[in-house]
C-alpha cells in the first residue's frame, strides 16, 4: 500500500503529465504558462500548482522534522 506522500506525488506528477499533454496541443497555452482564454488550460494548471505546492510544503514538513 502506498504512503500518503506517495499518492500525492502520483497526483501532482499525473496533473503535470495532463497539463503538458494540454500545452502541447493548444495554441493558447505553453509549457510554462497557460494562456489566460484557455479555461481547459488555466484549470489544469491551477491543479498542477495546487498539487506542486502540497508536495512541497508536505516535503518541507518532513525536513523539518
Amino acid at each position: 500500500m502506498s504512503s500518503p506522500t506517495d499518492d500525492l506525488y502520483a497526483r501532482y506528477m499525473a496533473a503535470y503529465r495532463a497539463y503538458t499533454d494540454h500545452a502541447e496541443t493548444c495554441t493558447a497555452c505553453t509549457v510554462q504558462d497557460p494562456g489566460t482564454s484557455c479555461r481547459g488550460g488555466l484549470r489544469l494548471h491551477e491543479s498542477f500548482a495546487r498539487l506542486q505546492d502540497a508536495y512541497n510544503a508536505r516535503l518541507r514538513k518532513q525536513g523539518s522534522s
